[in-house]
């Protein structure tokens, strides 16, 4: 789903009217490959002034793209008095393309440069400034600046500000926008169903799905893997379906996302079955793929067949990745599965994968030991891991001493979780329970009053769903 209009060069390059040495220029760019020719190349196109020819400058902007070098090609920007909007959107492009750590110059920056030259943006360059807005002030002030140039009422503004408002958890500027558009065509109304989601909102990304449908508007695929991620998120299996036989009757081939959505919302949904049977006909798979179907798996409690599955996915040669392993693990532990969790770990530790394990996979092995009785080794496990254990560790570590009846041990997760979290009223009071079944009452007695003169509150708690994110 694009939310870019075409970039569209000048319509005359003037390529036939360029002197040899702009040729010569043009050369030396399109074979560049080492970053410290380009300030040579640069002092070559501005001992020509060439710079304000759009085709030099743009091919130089490319080229600084190429080897994510951009400081050269904003120093031949700014040296421009009136840059042509064709240069300033490809400048912008290349802005957002780079990583941060290559020091590209913020999009804000060139878009003031832009005005003091008296340069009209268009669509494109509104759009690209909006991709690259990290708030909410920000999108505000493009916004008025939209309004009051006339471009507020471009679809493609329109639909930038659309998903950056809501992306950045402001859902009630989002929603009035989107009421204000005179015509809803498919991007807006996917752009409102995946903003819903992100901001954990399935019920009314749903509602909207509808609402779309009721309008006439046909979804296209963008459309149906946002939907189908809101059914995963809100347990909607119905919907879930009729997404499924819409897109078999459409005769829409299952591609990566299309089908990996799918898989992952069967499983999510509680039908890991029906999952299975998409992840067999899909003709091309990725490791998002097979971590759709793994945690399916493993919130299915069929952890022996997830590990089967995830032994196939490295017979296969296809990698893991750190969410895998937290799906492996923790398929293990719902299913009692400690020597198949052991190998697994045992092999992350070893760096068999590729990447040591983090603090999520001490977690789910923490628990597959703590459920499965082993509350010692758990504990041992704890001390020893490179990471402070946080309070989903101790957390498991309580759940499985309480279920155990294991006094001693449940004693030091809650107080390690009552250091973690002093302000979680939860916390004191397993503390004080506890001390009370040991008999400890004036210790149980001393937790209580704390909790009553501390006005502490309950914090919510966490779910697998959350932990394998």
């Amino acid at each position: 789903m694009s939310l870019l209009p075409p970039l569209r060069p000048p319509s005359s390059s003037g390529w036939e009217e360029l002197p040899p040495a702009a040729h010569r220029i043009l050369h030396s760019l399109s074979t560049c490959t080492s970053p410290s020719n380009l300030s040579r190349i640069l002092a070559q196109i501005l001992l020509h002034r060439l710079h304000p020819n759009t085709t030099i400058a743009s091919a130089f902007v490319n080229a600084c793209l190429a080897l994510r070098r951009l400081s050269p090609a904003f120093s031949l920007f700014s040296r421009l008095r009136r840059p042509h909007v064709f240069l300033c959107n490809t400048l912008l492009r290349a802005a957002l393309l780079v990583p941060s750590s290559c020091a590209a110059p913020p999009p804000l920056l060139i878009l003031s440069h832009i005005l003091r030259s008296s340069v009209a943006p268009n669509n494109y360059t509104l759009s690209l400034v909006l991709k690259s807005l990290p708030d909410l002030p920000g999108c505000r002030m493009i916004h008025a600046f939209a309004l009051r140039s006339g471009l507020a009422s471009d679809h493609y503004v329109r639909n930038s500000l659309l998903h950056l408002y809501g992306c950045r958890g402001d859902m009630p500027a989002c929603e009035r926008l989107f009421d204000e558009m005179p015509a809803r065509e498919v991007v807006a109304w996917t752009t409102l169903i995946a903003c819903y989601t992100k901001c954990r909102r399935p019920g009314d990304a749903l509602i909207a799905f509808e609402r779309m449908q009721y309008a006439g508007v046909a979804p296209n695929r963008v459309t149906m893997v946002n939907a189908l991620a809101a059914c995963a998120a809100h347990g909607t299996l119905d919907m879930g379906v009729w997404i499924h036989d819409y897109v078999r009757s459409r005769g829409w081939e299952l591609d990566v996302v299309l089908g990996t959505s799918l898989i992952d919302m069967y499983g999510k949904c509680g039908r890991i079955d029906a999952g299975i049977g998409v992840f067999s006909s899909m003709a091309e798979r990725n490791v998002y793929t097979w971590n759709s179907l793994i945690i399916g798996l493993a919130l299915a409690k069929s952890g022996e067949e997830a590990v089967s599955w995830f032994s196939r996915m490295d017979g296969e040669g296809v990698n893991p990745d750190a969410i895998t392993l937290l799906g492996v693990l923790c398929a293990c532990s719902h299913s009692g599965l400690v020597e198949a969790g052991r190998r697994v770990f045992d092999s992350l530790l070893r760096g068999s994968y590729g990447f040591r394990p983090e603090i999520r996979h001490y977690g789910c092995m923490v628990d597959l030991l703590g459920r499965a009785g082993f509350l010692g080794a758990a504990v041992e496990l704890i001390e020893t891991m490179p990471f402070a254990p946080n309070p989903v560790i101790w957390g498991s570590l309580l759940h499985a001493s309480r279920t155990r009846g294991e006094s001693s041990f449940g004693e030091l997760a809650a107080r390690r979780l009552v250091e973690l979290e002093p302000t979680n009223v939860a916390h004191h009071v397993v503390l004080a329970n506890l001390y009370a079944e040991m008999g400890r009452w004036r210790e149980a007695e001393e937790v209580r009053r704390l909790v009553k003169e501390g006005g502490l509150r309950k914090d919510a708690g966490w779910s697998f769903a959350e932990r394998v994110g």
